[in-house]
């Protein structure tokens, strides 16, 4: 890689390919050097800078990628270059700096939709067991994926019953049914449009039946949506 230098006829070289030049205006400011100066690059080297891809241009074969944990886009970590390119994360890895733009106005989103709606997840006591533990960069992807405010309600450990093909019903806990789900008054219950997380369309039956004098709640209909997802005992169902 090149310097800015000035030789005796004053003719100043870019940075990187060291094209030369007489004219200072002939280049553009890229990075900040330790100096404090910035690095002088031609139009061509300038542009690419520019355009977010000069490591990817000229540092491919360097050591120090790393994939970005939101979309997976590489990243050039520990490059003075890409040094304002990604964030490090909290919890370990990097995330580029278009995908937390990205993820902070949805955060901001789902802050501001959270305050303007009675705050369920608090009204309601949910066992434990059911409390959703999906990670918030995973919620944060669901969410750039619809454009749109993704909260996640409950989680519950598919049983045996959960898993059968021949049965395609899920059980809903009474209390995430109660709170989450459209109120039911008749034990036929009615017809739920549920969209999942990849974005196809699903129509379940919602309905109830009496069980030892309370109600029990389930998703009638499941068969397709079991096969398409591959459902087995012990799996995770996120809603």
């Amino acid at each position: 890689m090149g310097s800015t230098s000035t030789s005796s006829s004053s003719k100043i070289s870019c940075f990187q390919c060291e094209e030369t030049s007489s004219s200072f205006d002939h280049f553009r400011n890229g990075w900040r050097l330790r100096s404090g100066e910035f690095a002088q690059l031609c139009p061509r080297c300038a542009s690419i800078y520019e355009e977010g891809k000069f490591c990817e241009a000229f540092h491919s074969n360097d050591d120090g990628w790393r994939d970005c944990e939101s979309c997976g886009k590489l990243v050039h970590c520990g490059c003075i270059v890409s040094f304002n390119a990604y964030l490090l994360l909290d919890f370990g890895g990097v995330i580029c700096m278009e995908c937390s733009r990205i993820n902070f106005a949805l955060a901001r989103s789902r802050c501001l939709f959270l305050e303007g709606q009675p705050d369920i997840t608090r009204q309601t006591v949910i066992e434990p067991q059911y409390r959703p533990r999906s990670s918030e960069v995973e919620v944060q992807q669901i969410s750039r994926n619809f454009d749109c405010v993704v909260t996640p309600l409950f989680e519950k450990l598919l049983s045996a019953t959960d898993a059968d093909l021949k049965l395609a019903r899920l059980i809903i806990p009474k209390k995430c049914a109660e709170a989450f789900f459209p109120d039911i008054s008749e034990p036929r219950g009615f017809l739920l449009k549920i969209q999942d997380t990849e974005g196809m369309d699903w129509d379940f039956n919602y309905r109830y039946w009496i069980n030892g004098g309370s109600k029990m709640y389930i998703l009638e209909g499941l068969r397709d949506f079991m096969i398409s997802k591959r459902w087995q005992a012990g799996d995770t169902d996120h809603t």
